[in-house]
């Protein structure tokens, strides 16, 4: 799927105060939300990237707050295009996740709600990062194709039961997410989408990938 620019529906622009930078998200709360996830977008992706606005689509329809958010800054977002550094910092990643984590815990509309995070690719990586250092306030993770091994010493510490997505044809990357689970301490289960590459891109594959993930924050968000 390509990226879009169309605004989410039923979503509000937000800004996020990060250190002296200033985030870009798009907020989502139904009605009696029962929780609120915050994605964590992979490399080179953005708060608009179209997959991970239709699994945030699916997840409102269960009554679940979204948080989509740009991690990155316009600048920083045109360093990262010439260097493709930035994308793998996991921990500054990781700490614009904990400022925007802190931003949901002050919002009226997110304060009370239980926190899951959505990670892809390296997204992914920062997110469990992230949830290692909040042990009492991040209640799940999902990881979309993504790189849990880029969390490296933080993984034994995710307190959060963690579901990791992978597409049987990544093969790569499925390698890592079977030595990641290895580390790990928390419940930890992993899905495998058959004929799947990374991006999820064949007919079918992330629409399991979103009944996944629904399934996941349904069952630990509340």
């Amino acid at each position: 799927m390509s990226e879009t620019s169309d605004t989410l529906p039923g979503a509000r622009a937000v800004r996020i105060a990060a250190g002296e930078a200033r985030l870009e998200g798009d907020l989502a709360v139904p009605a009696a939300a029962t929780g609120v996830v915050l994605f964590a977008h992979g490399s080179g992706s953005s708060r608009k990237s179209q997959r991970n606005r239709y699994v945030a689509g699916v997840l409102q329809g269960e009554g679940l707050a979204t948080l989509l958010l740009d991690l990155l800054t316009l600048e920083e977002e045109s360093i990262d295009r010439a260097t493709a550094r930035l994308r793998f910092d996991i921990p500054f990643l990781a700490q614009r996740l904990l400022h925007a984590t802190e931003w949901l815990r002050g919002e009226p509309e997110t304060s009370a709600l239980p926190i899951g995070y959505f990670g892809a690719s390296t997204g992914a990586g920062a997110a469990l990062v992230a949830a290692a250092e909040l042990p009492d306030q991040v209640r799940a993770v999902v990881s979309r194709g993504g790189r849990p091994d880029l969390a490296a010493a933080a993984l034994p510490d995710v307190k959060a039961p963690t579901l990791l997505i992978v597409g049987g044809d990544d093969v790569p990357v499925l390698g890592m997410n079977r030595a990641a689970m290895a580390r790990m301490t928390a419940e930890v289960r992993l899905e495998i989408v058959p004929g799947a590459t990374h991006l999820f891109e064949q007919p079918g594959t992330l629409e399991r990938v979103a009944d996944l993930a629904r399934d996941w924050f349904r069952t630990h968000l509340r």
